[in-house]
């Protein structure tokens, strides 16, 4: 399999990681509204597991180093596979939260509250598993984020007061993912080995990691999506037989969404030996900050909002680019 080593090639991973999590649901902007989110995301999963299987296959089972896949899968623990499956499960939750949330509040609202929220709960939790890392420019940068989360916050409420729409829905479902997930990477990252030696015998690779990740976020859809579907955050109840009423354009956009998110969960568990769970999580979920950006310059969510509210991003990116590099310098200093 490949592995990660080096802490310069981890933190080019993360920034992976952060571009591909803060882009894929671009591909949901790009089927437009007329498609209800709760389908899309029957796409969505299923993109992400076909794609862990593709990367099990390849990067997981070529070279010399480490266990190729099956060999992994054999040797498994099955604590470890069900630690994997668990957080996919709970991340899945939290995601669906923050899809609801975009369909409401917009990319550049949504991604940088429940996304930013997200990044500064899990950073504490994985490091509080794993503690690595100068914890001063660790926790400092969480800090400034925080700064960050509420700028965004202003300036969604003060769009929505131009709009006449009340922004509290939006506002809370991002919350709530936030919450859910600050808790899934510190499940995965714990049933990771780190040197294959017979010492790590049980713990699992990080691509056997990422396909029973994407197998409980499967689950987890199949489960918690038709109560989305019947009990919708906005809009009416639909149907599942709905789903098969998009062309092919849509599906395939649905599952290139999976495909790019999978790609960051990928590098980012890659990374997560060289760079400690604590770090990789913290530079990986970055991505509010590149969907900040996509919302803001791309899709133009902000383009009626009152003056006042591009001061309020700009001291946002600031805010989100000095936690960053203060997470980075986190290692070296």
């Amino acid at each position: 399999m490949v592995l990660v080593q080096n802490y310069a090639l981890a933190v080019f991973l993360c920034f992976v990681a952060m571009v591909c999590w803060g882009s894929w649901q671009n591909t949901r902007n790009l089927i437009g509204k007329d498609w209800r989110f709760e389908l899309y995301y029957w796409d969505y999963t299923a993109g992400i597991l076909i794609f862990a299987i593709i990367m099990a296959f390849t990067f997981g089972s070529f070279g010399n180093q480490g266990r190729s896949f099956l060999t992994d899968l054999a040797q498994a623990d099955a604590r470890n596979l069900l630690f994997s499956a668990l957080g996919g499960f709970i991340w899945n939750i939290g995601t669906l939260l923050l899809v609801a949330s975009i369909s409401i509040a917009g990319m550049s609202v949504a991604f940088p509250i429940g996304g930013g929220l997200g990044w500064i709960l899990g950073i504490f939790i994985n490091y509080l598993g794993k503690p690595e890392g100068n914890p001063v420019f660790l926790f400092g940068g969480s800090a400034v984020i925080l700064v960050a989360i509420l700028l965004s916050m202003q300036s969604y409420r003060k769009l929505a007061s131009n709009q006449n729409k009340p922004p509290a829905k939006g506002i809370i479902l991002a919350l709530l993912a936030g919450l859910c997930i600050a808790f899934f990477y510190r499940f995965v990252a714990s049933s990771l080995a780190t040197d294959f030696s017979p010492a790590d015998d049980g713990k699992i690779s990080s691509y056997t990691a990422v396909v029973f990740f994407s197998l409980g976020a499967m689950f987890s859809t199949v489960i918690i999506n038709p109560f989305f579907m019947a009990k919708p955050v906005e809009g009416n109840p639909v149907k599942i037989s709905e789903w098969s009423t998009g062309g092919t354009r849509t599906h395939i956009l649905g599952l290139l969404g999976g495909a790019i998110w999978c790609i960051g969960n990928s590098v980012s568990f890659m990374s997560v030996g060289a760079a400690s769970p604590a770090i990789s999580y913290g530079l990986s979920n970055a991505a509010p900050v590149i969907a900040a950006i996509w919302g803001i310059f791309v899709w133009k969510e902000f383009r009626d909002s009152p003056k006042g509210t591009n001061t309020l991003l700009t001291f946002m990116f600031v805010c989100y680019l000095i936690g960053l590099v203060m997470i980075v310098y986190s290692k070296m200093g």
